[in-house]
């Protein structure tokens, strides 16, 4: 009997579950529930669970935290995700984590419970032939090496693969992962099986080919769960399209910092926007290596790069500078890379179309992001390009024809949008919002504030509120 455990913070749904799926005819028994990761993982401690469904997104521990967890504690636990339609992302790094499968709670009501067990029991006995139970390799007669593993970074790919390629003799073939497989031989057919796996790597999307030395005493599982982590961190920075065989040691230790330190996303986004890293070798470079030191996780760097895009776009989407686009998913550096490399591009053919020298442009760019960061000071167009070194008229003319704004009209637009923000999300008076967007006269700010709005700006508070009011409601 299939012992199953299941993981939601809902406890309606937990109880749905449980109750309206046929678990016997597939010879499947409920055993536990749990309303978090965190409490899933003592369950697991304490009896045995062959198949654990779970939700993503709970409170204490997530279902990511959980899946990892789980991992590395019990490598043969079957996971399925319990999921929304929106949690695509999430989905993948399930998927990736090696669930088996994904349920969409939405589709519940719909789709045949049969339907949703039989895939999951097929998945379950398909792995059972595959990933067989295998000694540690000091256990064999056989001497084996290395071990080579063939993933695909291309995670969205549904595709099973690759199928022509078995295990012949003393050949060891195991599935780590979804699109990620491994293979050993005996020394005298190691070339062999290289030449083979090597010759497959045009099959596979994304593919590269991890040669895994420093192997002796290690379990087999002890290898897959280095296999996924390697997959995880380092393999992210070390693929290269180009150059798609890796050399990798089982001794080395690649350690991610946990959590990017502030001062080190802040220096990064100040290089982005006040480094002419666009027009400049060195300060290309310079930036690349920045991102890179920081070893961030696919998901800190893909929020980085999102919150340099936004706030780039606030700044200058409606300028001569124009916008630049996001990258919608990557799977390695290399497509990072390749994104700022065309983003640098756009950025050189917008200034290029402008009449002015990069050196002005930059120094407008400059400016602008002085005052956004310095909001409680009241800077001049005469005290800026006294800083700027160029001259006040000439500083003012270049200001208005590249942000489309005189720099007094600039100024008090972007002070005007940061009050609007704090009157919406924050229950300071007025006073202290208008100190802190560079207005010491709350009587002038306020002035200014409806002269931009048509509202003072406690109507425009109570209006905000309002709408958000109306808009839970519905």
């Amino acid at each position: 009997m299939i012992k199953v455990l299941i993981v939601d913070d809902d406890k309606l749904v937990r109880k749905g579950i449980s109750s309206a799926m046929p678990w016997s005819e597939f010879n499947m028994e409920v055993v536990g529930e749990a309303s978090n990761g965190s409490k899933a993982l003592d369950f697991l401690k304490s009896q045995p669970v062959d198949l654990m469904l779970t939700d993503l997104a709970m409170p204490v521990m997530s279902g990511i935290e959980l899946m990892r967890a789980a991992r590395q504690l019990y490598p043969e636990l079957h996971i399925v995700v319990l999921t929304l339609h929106q949690d695509f992302d999430y989905i993948q790094e399930a998927l990736r984590l090696g669930a088996i499968d994904y349920i969409a709670k939405v589709q519940l009501e719909k789709e045949q419970f049969e339907h949703v067990l039989h895939r999951i029991r097929s998945r379950m006995d398909e792995l059972a032939k595959t990933n067989r139970k295998l000694p540690s390799l000091h256990e064999l007669n056989v001497h084996y090496r290395k071990v080579y593993a063939l993933v695909s970074l291309d995670r969205k790919s549904e595709q099973r693969w690759p199928l022509e390629l078995t295990a012949h003799g003393d050949e060891i073939r195991w599935e780590v992962e979804r699109n990620s497989w491994m293979w050993a031989a005996p020394e005298h057919r190691e070339d062999q099986l290289f030449q083979q796996l090597q010759q497959s790597l045009n099959q596979v999307p994304q593919g590269t080919l991890l040669v895994i030395s420093d192997i002796q005493e290690r379990t087999w599982s002890q290898i897959q769960n280095w296999i996924m982590n390697y997959t995880e961190t380092s393999l992210f920075y070390a693929y290269n399209p180009d150059d798609p065989v890796i050399a990798v040691s089982m001794n080395e230790e690649d350690t991610f910092p946990e959590e990017p330190r502030d001062e080190d996303i802040d220096r990064i986004k100040q290089s982005w926007f006040q480094t002419p890293w666009t027009h400049h070798d060195g300060y290309y470079n310079q930036l690349i290596e920045q991102f890179k030191s920081l070893r961030l996780h696919r998901g800190q760097l893909m929020g980085l790069l999102y919150s340099i895009v936004m706030e780039w776009n606030r700044l200058f989407a409606q300028t001569t500078l124009g916008r630049i686009s996001m990258i919608h998913s990557f799977q390695s550096w290399h497509e990072v890379e390749a994104w700022i490399k065309q983003t640098a591009s756009g950025i050189r053919k917008a200034d290029e179309q402008t009449s002015y020298s990069q050196e002005i442009i930059d120094a407008v760019k400059k400016a602008v992001m002085i005052v956004q960061h310095n909001l409680d000071q009241a800077y001049t167009a005469s005290g800026l390009s006294q800083q700027l070194n160029i001259s006040r008229s000439y500083f003012s003319q270049c200001f208005k024809d590249l942000m489309g704004k005189t720099f007094n009209e600039y100024s008090r637009f972007i002070r005007i949008e940061k009050s609007k923000e704090y009157l919406l999300n924050t229950n300071n008076t007025i006073f202290w919002i208008a100190e802190r967007v560079g207005y010491t006269d709350e009587k002038y700010f306020s002035r200014m504030f409806r002269e931009l709005t048509g509202m003072l700006p406690s109507e425009y508070r109570q209006a905000g509120r309002g709408d958000k009011q109306q808009t839970s409601s519905r």
